[in-house]
């Protein structure tokens, strides 16, 4: 989850990384999946892709079961993800009732 302009926090155990250099991402994100954690001096990731959150609840939701997190910025983010889907499948449900 994106922190700051620069730096991204990873969602388990929130460490504070920055993009590899050598990672061509062509725009900014809120949300990215690493493949490669490469420690030096400073943390990267490499090997990245942009992802929607909505994306990772759906695909892995006992990794992103929100009670195994702790007080947080990345909780927060999440919970208003989850909100967002409720949201959006009222609105949905809504429109199929309508349509009866």
């Amino acid at each position: 989850m994106k922190d700051t302009s620069k730096t991204y926090v990873t969602v388990k155990d929130n460490q504070n990384v920055l993009l590899h250099p050598s990672t061509v991402l062509q725009q900014e994100s809120e949300w990215l999946v690493y493949n490669e954690f490469v420690l030096t001096t400073k943390n990267f990731i490499r090997t990245v892709t942009v992802v929607k959150p909505e994306w990772l609840l759906d695909i892995a939701p006992n990794y992103y079961d929100l009670d195994s997190f702790t007080k947080g910025p990345v909780k927060m983010a999440l919970e208003r993800t989850v909100q967002k889907i409720r949201r959006k499948e009222a609105y949905k449900s809504q429109g199929q009732s309508g349509k009866r």
